[in-house]
């Protein structure tokens, strides 16, 4: 292939591993623990990395090399490493950047998961970290210590679809020179690159949108090379790896991500619109509704503003059951990004270990869905939730 820079979706097809000796045109799965070597010499080069060539599917493989080259160029990245999942990719992340007596400075609005690693586990090696309010981004600066390693952000968060200025954000970091990493899972590479935004690397929960129909499991760090390089030495050692079958899965779907995020999209809008004046619903948060708080930002670094609609039914606790209770085509379910529309409760799922001043504070209230549009037809999922609703 040229290495000429094609179009976002001719680069997520196109960009394939070497042709074999049979000339496949459809990739082919390398299900293999281990490659062979021709000699001692070829061996010894290839483990001294004077020779670059795969040497165990823990480190790398042809079908994981296929979908890191191809999120790399979806993301401007120069770099990357994937991972058997999301948490997999922030844990290995964050473990391999930073050191005892660290501080990390974080958007309070995070993954749940995410949330449980700031406070249970990096206390543990002596790693402090802050929250700031993602309506107050003017106090991010009194935050930063002279032990901060970096400034960690989703962006759009969460279960709450808030969004932060990545240009702010890295100007900031660049100020006080520090890492800025982006959590881009709800954008993807298609609706937003926080790597041309200044950020430093960018971090994938590739079993969202990337797969986008619920199969396999996935993560991926991209950026900066030195920055990678640290993460691929912690990576290679304790084994967070993604396997070469799910990576096969996952690079046949990033060929489709563009259009099916589209449509996405397109679904999420009108859902978010006919939410809007239902009058059974209190509030609705989608980054391209007029209303979201952030829309001009949305509007400045994101192609469009995604598929999470997350809103609050009125009645508080009860008025949510009652209204998860009677959906009936869409799904209860933890996940999203999924051809299915799937409706979470975050208080008691997702973020349901999350103390419930911090669920306050981003705005978790009991009565709110977070909404993952499928790509039904949008009037069978608004003829759902209607009659939900009643």
């Amino acid at each position: 292939m040229s290495k000429e820079k094609k179009q976002f979706e001719t680069e997520s097809i196109r960009t394939q591993s070497e042709t074999t000796q049979f000339s496949e045109h459809s990739v082919p799965l390398y299900i293999t623990s281990g490659f062979v070597f021709d000699d001692a010499e070829e061996m010894r080069a290839s483990f001294a990395e004077e020779k670059q060539r795969d040497l165990y599917s823990r480190y790398s493989n042809p079908n994981t090399n296929e979908f890191i080259d191809k999120v790399c160029k979806m993301e401007g990245a120069e770099a990357g490493f994937a991972f058997a999942s999301g948490m997999a990719a922030v844990f290995s992340t964050f473990a391999a950047l930073l050191s005892a007596g660290d501080h990390v400075v974080s958007c309070s609005s995070v993954f749940g998961a995410t949330h449980g690693l700031f406070t249970k586990y990096l206390p543990k090696w002596h790693i402090d970290f802050s929250y700031f309010n993602i309506n107050e981004p003017e106090t991010i600066e009194a935050l930063i210590k002279p032990n901060t390693k970096f400034i960690y952000a989703e962006t759009p968060t969460n279960p709450g679809v808030d969004v932060l200025d990545l240009e702010f954000l890295s100007a900031l970091c660049k100020k006080h020179n520090l890492l800025l990493i982006i959590d881009n899972c709800f954008a993807t590479p298609y609706l937003q690159n926080p790597i041309k935004h200044g950020a430093d690397l960018v971090v994938h929960s590739a079993t969202k949108l990337m797969d986008g129909q619920g199969r396999v499991l996935g993560g991926v760090t991209v950026g900066k090379k030195e920055l990678i390089r640290d993460i691929y030495l912690f990576s290679r050692l304790t084994g967070p790896s993604m396997s070469p079958f799910n990576a096969w899965v996952l690079s046949k779907s990033l060929e489709t991500l563009a259009v099916r995020v589209e449509k996405h999209c397109e679904n999420a809008l009108k859902l978010a619109t006919f939410l809007e004046g239902h009058p059974k619903i209190t509030w609705v948060k989608y980054p391209f509704l007029k209303s979201h708080p952030k829309y001009d930002i949305a509007k400045k670094q994101m192609r469009l503003g995604g598929n999470i609609v997350a809103f609050e039914v009125e009645g508080g606790i009860e008025g949510g059951r009652n209204f998860f209770d009677n959906i009936k085509m869409c799904s209860l379910s933890a996940n999203l990004g999924d051809t299915r529309t799937i409706v979470t409760h975050p208080a008691s799922t997702t973020h349901a270990k999350v103390e419930p001043e911090v669920k306050a504070a981003v705005g978790i209230t009991d009565g709110m869905v977070r909404c993952s549009l499928g790509l039904e037809h949008i009037d069978d999922i608004i003829a759902d939730f209607e009659q939900a609703l009643k």
